[in-house]
């Protein structure tokens, strides 16, 4: 019996110590979860790639499958680009439309969104939310005609018209985030600025305000993902050619006949380049943003 015993104990002590060899040594490899995240990556750099060798070729070069590396690379596209789309004044354009959007709506969605999310009991502001959060399954194009004749008439058929725009329409999805991450914050703060003498809007701004960090990233990047991009909502607005933004001009590499790929795809590129840019420059805040909304 003893040595039954003591062979057991050794079998146990053996399997420990292999458990805690695997623990030291790190978890292991999660294969499907790599595959997916390989299928992942490549849903992104193989259209990536397909823009960056179709910008650099000459359209006699665009036969076969197109993945095909370019056997004379043609930097003119780039130039093309440049000149066709008036690249530096309506580059001016988005960059004036997409900060004037992104500022109000981080002001303004988030003051509207606090003041819901802390009057939840009453009626109206339930109301109010409800109804804002319903925005959300109402199509754009069922407002389109009645929202053009509207702006022409208000005198807001120009770049003011569109930040407003995109600030009212990215009302319902902020307001649905904004309300949830709010409740989340601990009312005792609030009650102790309350106590020490704090307005409401001091509490806001001094309190709440830099709390909303992780919040504030992700609705500017969606907000500003969206002005930047965004054609539908410029080409029913806009009514002066001079304030045209970039996926506007871009239009013009598509005629009745034939579209000029090489350079509409320099183009492309050229529209990425300043959102690749204001990310490399932000990723540190935004990751920051994130952890200390977490931490907290």
């Amino acid at each position: 019996m003893s040595t039954a015993a003591g062979e057991t104990g050794t079998l146990a002590g053996r399997s420990s110590q292999r458990r805690l060899r695997r623990r030291r040594g790190g978890p292991g490899v999660n294969w499907w979860l790599t595959a997916l995240l390989i299928v992942l990556a490549l849903t992104i750099a193989i259209p990536l790639y397909f823009a960056v060798v179709t910008a650099l070729k000459t359209t006699d070069q665009l036969g076969g499958t197109g993945f095909g590396l370019p056997t004379e690379v043609r930097w003119s596209n780039f130039a093309d680009a440049w000149r066709l789309t008036d690249f530096p004044r309506t580059a001016l354009n988005s960059a004036v439309i997409t900060v004037g959007a992104v500022v109000l709506t981080l002001l303004t969605n988030s003051m509207v969104a606090y003041a819901i999310a802390r009057n939840m009991k009453r009626r109206l502001f339930k109301g109010l939310y409800f109804y804002f959060v319903s925005a959300l399954f109402v199509p754009f194009p069922i407002i389109m005609l009645p929202v053009a004749k509207e702006t022409a008439i208000l005198h807001l058929d120009n770049r003011v018209g569109l930040i407003l725009l995109y600030v009212v329409y990215g009302l319902a999805f902020n307001i649905f985030i904004f309300t949830a991450y709010i409740n989340s914050i601990p009312p005792a703060l609030e009650e102790a600025a309350a106590i020490d003498g704090a307005s409401t809007w001091a509490i806001f701004w001094r309190v709440i305000f830099p709390l909303l960090a992780p919040m504030n990233a992700t609705v500017g990047i969606l907000t500003c993902l969206w002005a930047w991009n965004d054609f539908l909502l410029p080409l029913v607005i806009l009514s002066d050619p001079g304030s045209a933004t970039l996926p506007l001009v871009q239009y013009v590499f598509q005629s009745q006949f034939q579209t000029n790929y090489p350079t509409a795809f320099a183009s492309y590129l050229m529209a990425m380049a300043p959102l690749l840019i204001v990310y490399v420059f932000a990723q540190r805040w935004v990751i920051s943003g994130v952890t200390r909304g977490a931490v907290k």
